[in-house]
């Protein structure tokens, strides 16, 4: 292998690998000249995809395989890219099965940064969920408190956390 110096991103303290570095290298290298880089959306829809990437080399073999989910209106760039965005991840995990840019992780930049992201998301959720139980709770009047929090909130609440939210109303 060769000296090449990946170019890394630093998230939280640990080093990553951006998907654009590792084509970079795989396309420059020697070793893997022919090798083909082949996706396939195995899920594609107006909600959600998942895409197989499959890295042959000149013979044709499987060498390595990466798989990539994504929903569409998960994260800012998914609202219009979510199925670039998959395929790119599932580039980047098949190189990295490959062992392109994996010093320190298997996972690229990008997808740290989202899983970051959807997780400091969440306690909003949770928060909604607790102030919604706390005003009904404090209402005389459950009903109507819940039926506020449905018209207010109804749209970010999934069926279960309505159902949860309804044992309060008696």
């Amino acid at each position: 292998m060769s000296n090449y110096k990946f170019k890394t991103l630093n998230i939280r303290g640990k080093e990553y690998v951006e998907v654009h570095e590792r084509i970079k290298f795989f396309r420059q290298e020697e070793q893997y000249k022919g090798w083909t880089i082949e996706s396939e959306f195995t899920v594609l829809d107006s909600e959600q995809c998942v895409c197989k990437t499959t890295i042959s080399d000149t013979d044709g073999r499987v060498i390595a395989t990466g798989h990539a989910h994504e929903v569409q209106g998960s994260s800012n760039i998914n609202k219009t890219s979510y199925v670039e965005n998959c395929e790119t991840s599932a580039i980047g995990r098949a190189l990295a099965m490959l062992g392109i840019g994996i010093d320190s992780s298997i996972a690229s930049a990008t997808e740290v940064s989202n899983a970051i992201a959807k997780q400091e998301a969440e306690p909003k959720e949770e928060n909604i969920m607790d102030k919604a139980v706390s005003y009904i709770k404090s209402q005389n009047n459950k009903q109507e408190a819940f039926d506020a929090i449905i018209a207010k909130y109804g749209e970010q609440l999934t069926d279960r956390q309505k159902s949860g939210l309804k044992k309060f109303v008696r």
